[in-house]
């Protein structure tokens, strides 16, 4: 029977990742609004601000790039929850609604050292 080789555990867990994003945004002049907004329909990581526009933030951690690494995982499916959880934010803070807004994704594919060098795509995807 062929058994597979565990795979080493990354020095660096989607949670931690996500901490580390929102300290790399604001080194960058993002302003954090709020972690890990969560709705039946779906979630975002990072609700930030930029000048007078909301930004929602996509981070994603691949260890492994075999599929494409960090940002291409971020799927149409995925794009849409992010939206929809964006859309149910802004109905739930009437303050944010008349804000541009934008969709972000803060990748990185972590390699060895435990040091994540980030990409940063603005306006990643259009809302649809």
């Amino acid at each position: 029977m062929w058994k597979r080789k565990p795979s080493p555990l990354p020095s660096h867990s989607g949670s931690s990742a996500e901490a580390d994003a929102a300290i790399w945004l604001q080194q960058r002049g993002l302003i954090l609004i709020e972690k890990n907004f969560r709705c039946r329909g779906g979630e975002i990581d990072l609700i930030m601000r930029d000048g007078s526009d909301l930004v929602f933030v996509e981070v994603r951690l691949r260890t492994r790039s075999d599929y494409g690494g960090a940002a291409a995982s971020v799927t149409i499916s995925k794009q849409r929850r992010i939206v929809y959880a964006a859309q149910y934010f802004l109905g739930q803070h009437p303050r944010w609604q008349n804000s541009g807004c934008r969709f972000d994704v803060l990748a990185t594919n972590a390699g060895t050292g435990g040091v994540l060098e980030w990409d940063w795509l603005r306006n990643a995807f259009l809302a649809y």
